[in-house]
């Protein structure tokens, strides 16, 4: 494993040497070590038996997905791609000089790593193997598009997310006709995290995990504790500025209240709004008949009743978080969440609609910038139900990022195993999800292989593994923010759509009235009109 100073600062490279190290030595691998005096560095890993080369190159690839230093060009092909061995000459002069002992070195070469060592290896690069066949997948996607002259459409949607920001933050390596010194790159990423809504805590986590490079900018530990909290108050003080910008002193006397308000009166309280506490109660109410009806009642419309059951548990999760029965939430705010296409959200919300009992209504219509507004209740008939059931503990949820690259149906069936009173078998899933028995068995193999659940005899347990950080091994927070990018830039061309029939603030007199020209019209004297009562 090649590990280049071309794809990111040595700091970057020292760091990912490190941690694929541990993970190597985690997994029972033995490797031999070295360095080369441009600051790279080498990780040989001796086998037993032989590999095929698309077997090394997929492994290789998988583990450049959790470095950046990684360069997996060695291994994508046949012919080229030869690296330096300890001991030869540099073409910056020095050697290339090795970091394990020499005796330790020999054993290692000598022993080699048997057929269990990779097996170990590639059940711990689990994620990054789905996420790399997934890419396959997708560029087979592209060139099937290409074929059919249809890519520049697919581009749209494969496009990388990856902001230029985000990429120095990663590698270290910044445009110097921009940005003229290491302090002015950290500089604009430390205010690209601040503009995001990104808390110190949040930076300084992320410092030793996928953003290595905005650490190495530093230079050492060292220095980072001493300008990162100065530099980051700098970068909150700019974003707020930018935010709120000073109003012209001039204009701030200027009366901008309008005379005549015609607005409809807003609720201001008492018995037609909901407390906070009323609201969650409210929720676990409805969540109570969402498992013992509404759930069973969805699984008659098949592939249909899966996107739907996740949909009313993300307009639960919304009109908890907001604390309000009264959603204004749009399509494409509700499909980032569902990692689902808006057009899609939008033929779902009236089958809902229609399917839910009454317990979601549709108040008023979407209007200018404004979403369409729906209320969401306890019907009548259900209220007696909800009170017999107990609460179920946890929280619900609509599609969390992990999920949208294994599906719907995992995403249920993990629910399930999360939220169920008791360790449930998969027969237990099978009947409580509805999916089917090849679907729930082919969710459960795969979510044992990624480490989210672990058998315990005949039942299933979840794991402490954190969703997030799978997610990002899975490359789904990239989709994720391709499609926020994609969302904030169709809002911003319809809201430019709406300001062209914005009245101006300020309407000149001259553009109502005209002196000079009348207002009005005088119709003729009865005496100019004779010609009218004269014969034909």
């Amino acid at each position: 494993m090649d590990f280049d100073t071309s794809k990111a600062l040595k700091g970057v490279v020292d760091a990912d040497t490190a941690r694929l190290g541990r993970l190597l030595s985690s997994c029972g691998v033995l490797f031999v070590e070295d360095f080369s005096p441009s600051g790279g560095r080498h990780l040989y890993i001796p086998l037993r038996d032989r590999m095929d080369a698309a077997e090394a190159r997929e492994l290789v690839e998988a583990l450049a997905l959790t470095a950046t230093s990684l360069d997996p060009s060695p291994h994508q092909n046949v012919t080229d791609g030869c690296i330096r061995v300890p001991g030869s000459v540099h073409k910056a002069g020095g050697h290339q000089t090795l970091v394990t002992p020499l005796s330790q070195a020999y054993d290692i070469l000598r022993r080699r790593n048997p057929a269990s060592a990779l097996r170990e290896l590639r059940a711990a690069l689990a994620p990054e193997l789905t996420r790399k066949r997934a890419l396959k997948a997708r560029a087979a996607k592209t060139v099937a598009a290409l074929r059919a002259g249809s890519l520049q459409q697919l581009s749209l949607t494969t496009k990388a997310s990856e902001s230029p920001l985000r990429r120095v933050a990663r590698t270290g390596l910044y445009d110097t006709a921009r940005y003229k010194s290491p302090s002015e790159a950290r500089m604009a990423v430390l205010n690209h995290f601040s503009a995001c809504g990104w808390s110190l805590q949040h930076v300084e986590n992320e410092l030793a995990g996928q953003f290595l490079g905005l650490a190495a900018l530093y230079g050492s530990s060292e220095r980072r504790a001493r300008l990162l909290p100065v530099e980051w108050a700098k970068a909150q003080a700019f974003t707020s500025n930018r935010a709120h910008p000073k109003r012209d002193s001039r204009k701030q006397g200027k009366r901008s209240a309008p005379i005549n308000n015609t607005s409809l009166t807003q609720i201001t309280g008492g018995a037609g709004k909901l407390s906070s506490a009323g609201v969650h109660q409210l929720v676990n109410d409805l969540e109570n008949v969402l498992y013992a009806v509404l759930d069973h009642r969805l699984q008659a419309k098949g592939r249909q009743g899966l996107s739907l059951r996740l949909l009313i548990r993300g307009l639960l999760g919304y009109m908890r978080a907001k604390e309000t029965d009264i959603l204004d939430v749009g399509c494409r705010t509700l499909a980032a969440a569902m990692g689902k296409h808006h057009v899609t959200i939008a033929r779902l919300l009236p089958v809902l609609v229609s399917a839910s009992d009454g317990i979601l209504t549709k108040v008023a219509d979407a209007r200018h910038k404004a979403a369409d507004v729906y209320l969401i209740q306890l019907p009548q008939q259900y209220q007696q139900l909800a009170r017999e059931l107990t609460w179920r503990k946890g929280k619900i949820h609509a599609v969390r990022p992990v999920f949208r690259a294994l599906g719907d149906a995992t995403a249920l069936v993990y629910e399930a195993i999360e939220r169920g009173r008791h360790s449930p078998t998969t027969a237990d899933l099978v009947r409580t999800t509805g999916v089917s028995r090849n679907a729930c068995s082919a969710a459960l193999v795969e979510m044992e292989a990624l480490g989210m659940i672990q058998r315990q005899g005949r039942a299933w347990r979840i794991t402490n593994i954190s969703l997030r950080a799978l997610a990002a091994r899975l490359g789904v927070l990239e989709d994720y923010q391709e499609h926020i990018r994609r969302h904030r830039f169709e809002r911003a061309a319809w809201h430019a759509y709406l300001d062209r029939f914005r009245t101006p603030d300020s309407i000149v007199e001259a553009e109502m009235h005209d002196p000079e020209r009348d207002d009005y019209w005088l119709p003729p004297d009865d005496a100019a009109m004779w010609w009218r009562r004269q014969p034909a």
